[in-house]
């Protein structure tokens, strides 16, 4: 979920974590270090990884990481966010709000891939299509809200949103909503396809091969972008070519051979890369989380279950093994900078390891071992499938074999389940097959966790655990009446209430450098920032 809350993946830094599409501003250096430069050039090709394909690349339909970070480069938001988390004219140069209304003035001279002139109310369409429940877009509770009511005066240029529920952060959220135009508002599957003509981003997608590449090119009428990024920008690439490479260690190849310009390196080949002085932008993302199926009739439904499984666990130690002993451990669930909110929810509130503790635990609820060691109680197993992201590296294989054996010594029966980025999704929000999700999320605001811990579970909502915390949800309503941070205490208790209870476990963070070759770019709220991108002649 590495997120628009995305779920987050490799290409995260949004399922697999969600990275919330918040664009950040341009500049050309990015955050990182490594690497000389030679001269900027021009008419380069920008050719970068991800690790899973994407699937549909409809803006209003996904919260996979991977499809996000490919989005960025076809739709711009109404504003983008500095490192500081202050809002940047994005395609408005006017706004205020609210927690329950905001209004947006658009720049002029605006215009679709198409050609045609972007309208107010072709950006009050993407936002009344995610508010209306009946689309059942993912959208809807994370960056607006259900029942939201956008009208627009075209003559004005002007949006303005009654917000459907109370947004501590409406500005932040409805203001980072991808917009799209054209053909795409009427057809869908258009959107879905990468927008042909319907994209208001610095690039358009002009060819696409699933599970292999995408290729978009720079649009030559293109001139909003963020900060003092503008198509007269020396060393902009004139092309970006997007490849689907599973396997790490052949991503770093193709850096040091020269045919990648950028790729996200999370394993053990960052050490070699590294020696070599590439350039890398690092970013820190959720990498360590654990989430319990509480459905009925599985095991995380029982909390006593989900406490013993977390405390016969070492989580310092998987953290270690997923991170490649690069990570720290976690402060809570909103890690995509710049936070709208600052704190440590975790710190003394997660359960620590004592497995003696867990089996007393077990043995108390009436769980017995059986023949081979595995619990049952009332003819029944104890018997979970652990799923987690292949996007995010063998390390990551490597933490949940570990987990798998600690659990088989607290007497669960475990079978692993590696997912790419669309089979977690198609998973968590279509079949519901699942016992335990290694997924993680990215979050840049607490706001948009929300509608994944709480409210109606799929396909009606987002709530993919089924989690039922009414001490959480009370501190929610709480909280989102107060605009921005003056909240942010209530957020975090509300954030406490879900670890307290193991609703949400996040346990440990990566720092994961995105390392370029011949290129330099900047990385916010997880993913390049299209109009960052600098080529080099060197």
């Amino acid at each position: 979920m590495r997120g628009t809350a995305a779920h987050t993946g490799r290409a995260l830094p949004l399922v697999a974590a969600v990275a919330l599409l918040t664009a950040g501003c341009g500049g050309a250096s990015g955050s990182g270090s490594g690497g000389g430069e030679g001269k900027l050039a021009n008419g380069r090709t920008f050719t970068t990884a991800v690790a899973s394909d994407p699937g549909a690349l409809d803006p209003a339909k996904t919260v996979l990481s991977i499809a996000i970070g490919i989005n960025r480069y076809l739709y711009d938001p109404l504003i983008h966010l500095d490192d500081r988390g202050e809002p940047e004219a994005g395609l408005a140069q006017k706004w205020q709000a609210t927690v329950s209304t905001a209004s947006f003035t658009l720049r002029p001279g605006l215009t679709c891939s198409d050609g045609s002139p972007l309208t107010a109310s072709d950006v009050a369409a993407n936002i009344n299509y995610i508010g209306a429940p009946e689309n059942k877009s993912p959208m809807a509770g994370v960056l607006v809200q259900p029942g939201t009511k956008a009208r627009a005066d075209d003559g004005k240029r002007t949006v303005t949103l009654t917000s459907g529920a109370p947004d501590a952060f409406l500005l932040r959220n409805a203001g980072s909503v991808p917009i799209a135009c054209g053909a795409g508002l009427k057809d869908r599957t258009v959107l879905a396809k990468g927008g042909k003509g319907s994209g208001t981003g610095m690039f358009t997608l002009t060819e696409a091969v699933a599970g292999d590449h995408y290729t978009l090119t720079r649009r030559k009428d293109y001139s909003w972008g963020p900060g003092a990024s503008t198509q007269k920008a020396e060393g902009l690439p004139d092309k970006v070519t997007i490849r689907v490479i599973p396997n790490e260690t052949t991503a770093a190849n193709l850096l040091t051979s020269g045919e990648l310009n950028a790729a996200v390196v999370a394993g053990p080949e960052q050490k070699r890369l590294a020696a070599q002085k590439l350039f890398h932008a690092d970013v820190q993302a959720p990498l360590g989380e654990l989430y319990f199926n509480q459905t009925a009739g599985r095991p995380g439904a029982d909390e006593t279950v989900r406490r013993a499984l977390v405390q016969a666990l070492s989580l310092p130690d998987v953290g270690k093994v997923i991170t490649n002993g690069t990570g720290k451990p976690s402060q809570g669930l909103v890690t995509d900078e710049p936070r709208a909110c600052t704190g440590d929810s975790v710190t003394g509130n997660l359960l620590r390891h004592d497995l003696a503790a867990a089996k007393s635990a077990l043995d108390a609820a009436g769980w017995t071992p059986g023949p081979g060691g595995t619990r049952t109680k009332d003819g029944k197993k104890l018997a979970l499938s652990l799923m987690y992201a292949t996007q995010n590296g063998p390390a990551v294989a490597a933490g949940a074999e570990l987990i798998q054996q600690e659990w088989k010594s607290l007497g669960a029966d475990v079978t692993l389940k590696p997912a790419d980025s669309p089979a977690l999704n198609s998973t968590l929000y279509g079949s519901g097959n699942w016992d335990v999700s290694m997924a993680p999320f990215g979050l840049g605001a607490p706001t948009q966790l929300v509608p994944f811990m709480s409210g109606p579970t799929p396909p009606k909502g987002l709530n993919f655990a089924g989690v039922q915390n009414p001490a959480y949800t009370a501190l929610v309503q709480q909280a989102s009446s107060r605009a921005g941070s003056a909240g942010c205490p209530q957020w975090q208790q509300a954030e406490t209430e879900l670890i307290k209870h193991l609703d949400a476990v996040p346990y440990y963070n990566s720092l994961t450098p995105v390392f370029g070759a011949s290129a330099r770019f900047r990385v916010s709220q997880s993913a390049i920032v299209p109009s960052s991108i600098r080529m080099y002649a060197n």
